[in-house]
């Protein structure tokens, strides 16, 4: 064997290339410093140890690697069995197709190691950035917006990017508002993804107003749920010890806070990579600024052929959404000059670019190239103050602006009151007034889309639209300007639509748990912003009360505690006449006091909040809220030790369940029942309770935990497991304990799993197991610094 590999290796050449360079073998070509793979200039997808494997082995082609000197350049730092080496090395012999046709790539030698024995070349061109694979979903690179299908004219600066975005780097691309700083980033992130264990993430900003919910936004998109007065703290501990890439996009208007936040994280997590997006400098420690240009266009057209002009990013970006909106230009040398010199005019913005290139199909290139320079003179002589960029996009949106009908741009304007997207549902709600009939509307909105104004939403929704940053600040600037009647009324059923479509979430719930969660993340900034016009001094009180209890439920699912306190506190102290004493007031004081209880602990202001819901729930002759209050209540004194009045709170529930008659009742009524005799003593009481309260509890079920506020099977079954424990049933004791823990770490329900763990560690310390008690320590440690 090893003659054949001293035989097959003679070919190959034996000096080491540098591992910058471009390197081929067979249909292969191997790009290190971009980490990429390509087999007849398609790229291929491949893990990241598996592609470390193949650097390693053509760094050296020829020569025999030991097994140790593989192990130790693929995991450096970590301590693995020959098994893993063998598994990786099987797949990568899988993607080169090595022994197919007889194609050799590698040779093993047995009991020695592997050697790269197929002729290895160097590439002096670059490669091309390459197009996302087509068996690519959007988002699956580490919950990424969708790419681009081919990002025109950004080859040399996503390179770029990538030679400079390493471990705990901070990078800022910085340029002016449509220059395409976002969907570089995007571009960026796919390519970069594979490089940090834990994936990247994209943050949006552009949806937030108040710089103090930054922390909470990025908490929202690493998918870190936060119940904790500090959500920074929360976002800190979860990444302290991850290697991961963060994109935060569009920080220009919070750019206080974002840079805050970024210090904060520089500090506490040295892995962690940030790509951000601003018009201006983060001006943080060792920040990298990368300035991002317009894309090229030529200054003078008159000596330049046909090809050359073609061949500048900003002319072939033009010709290509102007091809996707139907309107093909031929590609002629009086037409290229003619889209030349629009692009030159527009500064090689690519956000208008695009914009005047999709008028082509109703006005042609020279007919547009008319009406651009036309537009844009006047708007040029009036704002000399302002940056040239500022003035090129300024033009550009006042020109698309001008070419609107009346309803086209009163339906603009009112749209600029979304923050994030929208479906076409909610947009005719906010659009149709007295002057804008639900015809007219909708036939506003399709010109709109069609115009490029309003764009597909581009996390993938099919049935969801936004405006781009820019176009909904000028729709907003062109709102204001009709006056605050205009506006107001234009808040009010932005706010009212709020309010109906929370008031169905149950049932969307219901319906699809997981597509309604999605949904509710999404229109966070929609909830605010409706939130804060209703509570602000031209709101509406009669919409206020309403919309901070439909949105309690929807704070209390994504466990923004803090935020579902601040809101129930401030409708409960304004509330108004007309809102007391019946169902408003009673979801604002029952997630008051919930929310209290669980940021500010057992206070006085919490256990007065659960009292008055329970009243209120009393006195409606609202059982089902009355069982869910005394649970609050139940769980609230048994926090601070009074079982006996815990005792009595759950005797109440069982007359409220046998009242009820319904097994979902009776089994949270045995529940509490149950807890309170096993904390008094009682435990064969308590586990006749709790079995009955198994038996007749339906299965745990996120949507019923958040409801009540935390899940009274998951307490059931570790309150019987301790309770077994106490009878001498040791082993079906330790069994049920870790069934349940498993359970509380299925629901994703920080307070359920909290519990869980909190009790369980006894089953586990009574029974000598000191590993097992450690490992739980150590699981609620990390789960309270994450939700602390």
């Amino acid at each position: 064997m090893r003659q054949t590999v001293e035989n097959l290796a003679s070919s190959v050449i034996s000096v080491e290339p540098p591992i910058g360079a471009r390197l081929s073998f067979g249909p292969f070509a191997l790009t290190p410093g971009e980490r990429l793979l390509t087999r007849d200039g398609a790229p291929l997808e491949i893990g990241g140890r598996t592609l470390d494997l193949l650097l390693a082995l053509v760094a050296q082609p020829g020569r025999v690697l030991s097994k140790r000197d593989l192990l130790k350049r693929v995991w450096p730092d970590v301590v693995v069995e020959d098994a893993s080496l063998r598994f990786h090395m099987a797949n990568l012999r899988r993607i080169l197709g090595d022994g197919e046709d007889g194609a050799r790539f590698i040779a093993t030698q047995v009991g020695v190691g592997y050697a790269f024995v197929a002729p290895v070349r160097g590439l002096s061109a670059p490669p091309a950035i390459p197009a996302p694979p087509a068996n690519i979903e959007p988002g699956s690179a580490g919950r990424l917006p969708a790419r681009l299908s081919r990002l025109i004219g950004r080859d040399d600066e996503v390179r770029l990017l990538l030679e400079r975005i390493g471990d705990g780097q901070i990078l800022t691309v910085v340029g002016a508002a449509g220059v395409g700083k976002t969907s570089l980033a995007i571009e960026a992130g796919h390519a970069l993804a594979e490089r940090f264990a834990d994936g990247a993430n994209f943050v949006d900003l552009a949806a937030l107003e108040d710089g103090a919910l930054v922390a909470s936004a990025i908490a929202g998109a690493l998918g870190v749920v936060v119940q904790a007065e500090d959500p920074l703290a929360v976002v800190l501990g979860h990444l302290r010890e991850q290697h991961r890439l963060l994109i935060l996009d569009n920080c220009e208007h919070l750019v206080d806070a974002v840079s805050g936040v970024v210090e904060r994280i520089r500090e506490a997590a040295p892995r962690v990579a940030i790509l951000a997006t601003s018009r201006e400098p983060l001006r943080v420690r060792g920040e990298q600024v990368r300035w991002l240009a317009s894309l090229d266009y030529p200054n003078e057209t008159a000596e330049l052929s046909r090809e050359a002009l073609l061949a500048y990013p900003a002319v072939e970006l033009f010709l290509a959404r102007a091809a996707a909106a139907g309107g093909a230009p031929a590609a002629d040398l009086d037409t290229a000059r003619a889209v030349a010199d629009i692009c030159r005019r527009l500064d090689g913005m690519a956000l208008p670019i695009e914009l005047a290139a999709v008028r082509v199909a109703a006005h042609g290139v020279q007919a547009t190239a008319r009406l651009l320079g036309e537009r844009f003179s006047l708007a040029w002589v009036g704002r000399r103050t302002a940056q040239p960029r500022q003035q090129t996009l300024q033009a550009t949106l006042d020109w698309s602006y001008d070419l609107l009908s009346d309803a086209e741009r009163r339906t603009f304007e009112r749209l600029s009151v979304f923050l994030g997207p929208f479906s076409l549902e909610a947009a005719l709600e906010v659009i149709v007034g007295e002057d804008l009939c639900v015809d007219v509307a909708a036939s506003a909105l399709d010109e709109l889309i069609a115009k490029s104004l309003v764009s597909p939403d581009r996390w993938g929704d099919a049935r969801a639209y936004r405006l781009l940053e820019m176009t909904r600040a000028h729709a907003r600037a062109k709102l204001s300007a009709r006056g605050d009647g205009e506006g107001a009324a234009t808040a009010r059923r932005h706010a009212v639509h709020v309010l109906e479509s929370l008031k169905g979430a149950e049932d969307r719930r219901a319906e699809d748990a997981e597509r309604w969660a999605a949904d509710l993340s999404s229109q966070l900034g929609n909830i605010r912003s409706a939130l804060d016009w209703s509570f602000g001094a031209d709101g509406d009180p009669d919409l206020a009360a309403p919309l901070a209890s439909a949105s309690a439920s929807a704070f209390l699912d994504l466990s923004l505690l803090v935020e579902c306190r601040t809101w129930c506190a401030r409708a409960v102290a304004g509330l108004r006449e007309e809102h007391r004493d019946g169902a408003i007031e009673l979801e604002l004081q029952a997630a008051l006091g919930l929310s209290l209880m669980f940021t500010r602990g057992n206070s006085d202001a919490a256990e007065k909040a659960l009292r008055r819901a329970l009243d209120l729930a009393t006195r409606l002759g609202d059982q089902w809220n009355q069982l869910r209050l005394l649970g609050r209540l139940h769980i609230f004194h048994e926090r601070i030790g009074d079982f006996e009045t815990a005792l009595g709170w759950a005797a109440m529930a069982v007359e409220v369940a046998d009242a009820i008659g319904e097994p979902e009742a009776i089994a949270v009524a045995a529940s509490l029942s149950g807890v309170s005799h096993h904390l008094a003593g009682d435990q064969t009481l308590a586990r006749r309770e709790l079995e009955q309260a198994l038996r007749s509890s339906p299965p745990s079920e996120r949507g019923r935990t958040i409801y009540y506020g935390y899940d009274h099977r998951n307490r059931s079954g570790i309150a019987l497991a301790r309770t077994l424990w106490l009878q001498g049933h040791a082993d079906r004791a330790r069994r049920i304990a870790a069934e349940t823990l498993r359970e509380a770490g299925r629901l994703d329900h920080p307070i359920t799993h909290c519990i869980a763990l909190i009790w369980t560690l006894s089953v586990s310390l009574w029974a000598g197991d000191l590993d097992e008690t450690e490992a739980g320590l150590k699981a609620f440690s990390k789960l309270a610094a994450v939700n602390a």
